[in-house]
């Protein structure tokens, strides 16, 4: 197996959670909120894909992504510049596929020997089917949620059993993932000390929130 499946399997979960899932052929990956993709993340960009070559590694090969960075939200600290991403060439060992000169895409991944490796159980998704609350997520409200615990809810009954929870019911919806928690909600922790879900279209005042649950 190569570096990058060997990095990929750090930041994926392999479930057999049936149609809660996200099955490619080999690869099945348990669902994830998009502020969990985001705070365990060394990497948040939003960047469009122009150019990609086959790196001849590994038994199925690595490919590597020319990225044009628009914007970064998480890993200042790790490389404040991406140029290229890493991923698996096959599907099957969780490689992801982006269209080269199409689209702008938000990408996060893990930065593993000074490269950014990224895969299907990472958040990867074409920038424009982001949500208003998602991208405001993003720039303002996951950040201060990361030390909040989003707690998945698949079958009843679930309970959250610390004071830092949030009870993820989207993949109890008749509308199924990503639901309406992950698209409109983050985690955030609130000033008496407790973590819950907040909705709005500003930046949460830290001082003054006031939270309804979903």
């Amino acid at each position: 197996m190569s570096v990058c499946a060997l990095t990929l399997l750090l930041g994926c979960l392999l479930l057999f959670l049936g149609d809660i899932s996200k099955p490619v052929e080999g690869c099945t990956c348990a669902p994830s909120h998009p502020q969990d993709a985001f705070c365990n993340s060394d990497i948040v960009i939003r960047a469009k894909v122009v150019g990609k070559k086959l790196m001849k590694d590994g038994p199925f090969g690595t490919m590597r992504y020319t990225v044009k960075q628009m914007k970064m939200y998480r890993g200042f600290n790790k490389m404040p510049q991406v140029q290229y991403i890493y991923t698996e060439a096959s599907e099957s060992l969780c490689g992801v596929k982006l269209e080269v000169n199409k689209y702008q895409y938000l990408i996060t991944g893990r930065v593993y020997e000074g490269k950014v490796y990224t895969g299907l159980c990472n958040l990867i998704e074409r920038w424009e089917k982001l949500t208003f609350a998602q991208r405001k997520g993003l720039n303002h409200r996951y950040p201060l949620g990361c030390t909040c615990k989003i707690k998945p809810c698949y079958y009843l009954p679930c309970f959250i059993t610390s004071k830092n929870e949030c009870l993820w019911t989207d993949m109890l919806s008749n509308f199924g993932y990503p639901g309406y928690q992950s698209k409109n909600y983050a985690c955030i922790k609130q000033k008496e000390g407790y973590c819950s879900w907040y909705r709005g279209w500003a930046p949460p005042d830290k001082t003054t929130i006031n939270t309804t649950d979903p």
